[in-house]
């Protein structure tokens, strides 16, 4: 097994007890009907996808009887296994996480058919970005407000194919990584260090083929970038290694952010926030989904997204700028080259 497949399941066995704040095992014993957990009409969460330990750390969170009063009485009352087919390190998580969940008095069912008629809201958690669309797109007929987790898509062309089915079925949604709510990220980009004049992160960075390279988990400091700096970047260069790589995008206003995308090493998030007063603020760690868990909860309550459109289209097309800046040798690549390209091709995927 390669040492950054390793490093990985470690991190996210770590981040499934940091984020669950729970030791394991952890009963759910009220609320329960039949022997599982309810709540009232209005907040029965469902969960699609197993294959990452993001839907039990969420129940985790959500279902017991003294869960924070600031998640809103919110419940996780059903899942389904529904993830990737075809890789290894997330359909071998599907036993673990399905156990997981059960123990929080999650009912498990088949299908997302069979989801449906049992929640009121959906969190789409499939670690594979290659079914997003198609899985959103049974979620958006039956009307529900969801919670698509990242990446979005696995290509732009889909993300944007994702925000006009929205649009279409009246659906309101939100994409974020964990990452977005570090406390210090928030701070930069509310204005501890006054008006940003560039941004450097670092964050993982693990390959898998199936995916476009940042698209898999480089997407945990793109997302870190963009919180900051906003959706206007340019332009996207890509230095690429077999064991970093160093992506540098140009924002509005001239203002530079970077990312190193690490191979090597430990799992770390952080960076480095510059004001244009000369004001610096140290980004990091990442410190598990309590902080994610409320604001996808205050978003089911208004259907009101905390993360700009704009912003997480933004997200994708400078991945999509990196993948065709590496393909290229390290040329520097326009988010208004890779937009038209998907736009096109976009508007031919039926919805």
């Amino acid at each position: 097994m390669a040492r950054s497949t390793l490093h990985r399941r470690r991190f996210l066995q770590q981040t499934a007890l940091i984020g669950a704040g729970v030791i394991a095992g952890q009963s759910v014993s009220a609320g329960r009907s039949a022997g599982y957990v309810s709540a009232p009409e209005g907040k029965r969460i469902g969960v699609i996808g197993l294959d990452t330990e993001h839907g039990p750390a969420f129940a985790k969170l959500l279902n017991p009887a003294d869960a924070s009063p600031e998640l809103g009485g919110y419940k996780v009352v059903a899942a389904c296994k529904h993830g990737s087919y075809d890789i290894k390190t997330s359909v071998d998580m599907i036993p673990g996480n399905t156990a997981a969940i059960e123990k929080q008095g999650v009912r498990m069912v088949d299908s997302i058919a069979e989801l449906l008629p049992l929640v009121d809201v959906v969190m789409l958690e499939t670690n594979d970005g290659r079914l997003h669309l198609q899985q959103a797109l049974e979620v958006f007929r039956s009307g529900k407000t969801t919670f698509i987790d990242k990446p979005i898509a696995a290509s732009l062309a889909d993300t944007l194919a994702i925000y006009r089915a929205a649009e279409h079925y009246k659906v309101p949604i939100f994409s974020s990584s964990t990452l977005r709510y570090i406390e210090s990220v928030q701070q930069a980009a509310n204005g501890a260090v006054g008006e940003i004049a560039g941004v450097d992160v670092f964050a993982p960075a693990s390959i898998e083929k199936t995916h476009p390279d940042l698209f898999w988990y480089g997407i945990h400091g793109v997302e870190m970038l963009f919180t900051i700096l906003g959706a206007g970047c340019r332009k996207v260069q890509r230095t690429f290694t077999d064991a970093s790589d160093l992506i540098v995008g140009v924002w509005d206003g001239d203002r530079i952010g970077s990312m190193r995308g690490v191979r090597t090493g430990n799992y770390e998030f952080g960076g480095r926030a510059y004001g244009k007063k000369g004001q610096c603020l140290t980004l990091g760690n990442f410190t598990g989904y309590a902080p994610l868990v409320p604001q996808i909860i205050r978003f089911f309550q208004t259907g009101r997204s905390p993360a700009p459109a704009a912003q997480t289209i933004g997200i994708v097309a400078f991945m999509e700028a990196a993948e065709l800046s590496k393909k290229q040798g390290g040329k520097a690549v326009s988010i208004e080259t890779v937009m038209k390209k998907a736009q096109k091709k976009s508007s031919s995927i039926n919805i």
